[in-house]
């Protein structure tokens, strides 16, 4: 999981002229009578009148692309011959104090009170942008489930400095939980966590340190962040058809710069050196990145000695963070959704992990979708070996709403299930 202000390179906004049919679009979440649904967001990165569109399919893009598969007049939406009407949720600002710092977010609840409804608490990415006002929070309201969207410390209306220490941000989600089961008091059931692709750190820790009757988690990993970095190297050797020498290399690589992190860059400079010798005269090391190493490996041993933890470890990051030991901990149901092809957080340790700990008999339920980048993302390979994602692979917003509310039965896309059903009930 990329920790910059962009947490998926994959998307690519594809330019069209406007089409001056979609001017009248609202922003909302529209639905039809069989459940399906398609949400509509104004966004920074689409010009307006344009919206960015997503339905419970996967299909997304923006309203003013061209051949958009939808069109708009009042407060609906057509799409094909049908109408879909405007979802009225119900939204209510809310503010919680954690690990003294005033929080900022909003409760969306579907329309009616059903005190039986599952309530779930977002913990988002290592992006700084606000999950408040995107389309994810409504995708998963408009299947009937309460959520609880906030900003992340030191972002969008959250006071404090950003970081990415998982255990303080495990304690914000923690409070944000308990506040939100106090707003939402007789409005709902089962209340738990989803967390996407950091989150996927957090949300299981947080689930340790309140009452949580569920967790799901998409495209995360049950590794450190130094063991993200030594995957994602792997398997960019690996991408690029090289063997186990190249392999091992580049496992000598992360260790390497694992020691200057973990030594607060006091050490490891005689193993980079050995490594940068011996990865010299290969063409392909020139390009390897990993998570951190390929950039390390990349400037001088003075220039890491000055600005090494300025750049690299300015954010809190707990770098051999133990994430098996929280899931072991942990006592609420679990999903876990991998995207198959996953290169920003590489699936195998976190398979393993996740099948062993079913074995061993914990709650825990495994979907993996093929041919899925990071995000849950299909997408095109092009002739530069780069990705471009096309949609959200279909199933998955379905599973997630399906399981948290106890409901699900498949099948989702193209999903494969790993495990046997644990979802809440």
């Amino acid at each position: 999981m990329k920790r910059r202000a962009t947490a998926l390179a994959l998307l690519t906004t594809l330019a069209a002229a406007p089409a001056v049919a979609q001017t009248a679009c609202q922003p909302g979440t529209y639905a039809a009578a069989n459940g399906d649904f398609v949400v509509l967001v104004a966004l920074p990165t689409i010009p307006a009148p344009g919206l960015r569109y997503l339905f419970r399919d996967g299909r997304r893009g923006a309203t003013s692309d061209a051949a958009v598969p939808l069109t708009c007049s009042g407060d609906g939406v057509t799409v094909g011959a049908a109408t879909w009407n405007r979802i009225a949720f119900r939204e209510t600002p809310t503010t919680f104090d954690s690990v003294a710092t005033k929080m900022s977010g909003v409760l969306i609840e579907p329309p009616a009170v059903d005190p039986k409804r599952p309530l779930v608490v977002m913990v988002h990415g290592s992006e700084r942008t606000s999950p408040v006002g995107g389309v994810y929070g409504y995708a998963l309201a408009a299947q009937g489930i309460s959520v609880f969207v906030y900003d992340k410390r030191g972002t969008g209306g959250s006071e404090g400095e950003y970081t990415q220490n998982f255990d303080l941000l495990a304690a914000d989600a923690a409070h944000a939980l308990d506040q939100i089961r106090a707003v939402a008091s007789g409005r709902f059931g089962r209340a738990g966590f989803f967390g996407g692709s950091q989150g996927g750190w957090v949300a299981p820790r947080a689930a340790t340190l309140t009452k949580a009757d569920f967790v799901a988690v998409g495209f995360g990993l049950v590794a450190s962040p130094i063991e993200e970095d030594r995957e994602q190297l792997v398997s960019e050797v690996r991408a690029a058809g090289l063997g186990e020498d190249e392999v091992q290399l580049v496992n000598r690589l992360s260790s390497a710069t694992s020691k200057l992190l973990l030594s607060n860059f006091a050490a490891g400079y005689d193993e980079l050196d050995a490594v940068r010798r011996d990865m010299a005269s290969k063409p392909w090391a020139a390009t390897i990145a990993g998570e951190h190493s390929g950039a390390m490996m990349r400037m001088s041993n003075d220039e890491l000695r000055r600005v090494g933890r300025a750049r690299f470890d300015n954010l809190e990051l707990i770098w051999d963070y133990d994430a098996l030991a929280a899931l072991k901990k942990l006592e609420a149901p679990l999903l876990w959704v991998l995207a198959g092809e996953d290169r920003e957080a590489p699936i195998e340790t976190t398979r393993s992990a996740l099948l062993g700990l079913a074995k061993d008999g914990k709650p825990v339920d495994v979907y993996l979708f093929p041919d899925t980048d990071h995000g849950m993302f299909e997408y095109r390979t092009n002739a530069d070996g780069s990705r471009s994602g096309t949609r959200v692979t279909d199933g998955y917003l379905k599973l997630l709403g399906d399981w948290i509310k106890g409901a699900a039965r498949g099948p989702y896309g193209r999903a494969d299930h790993l495990t046997k059903s644990v979802s809440p009930r």
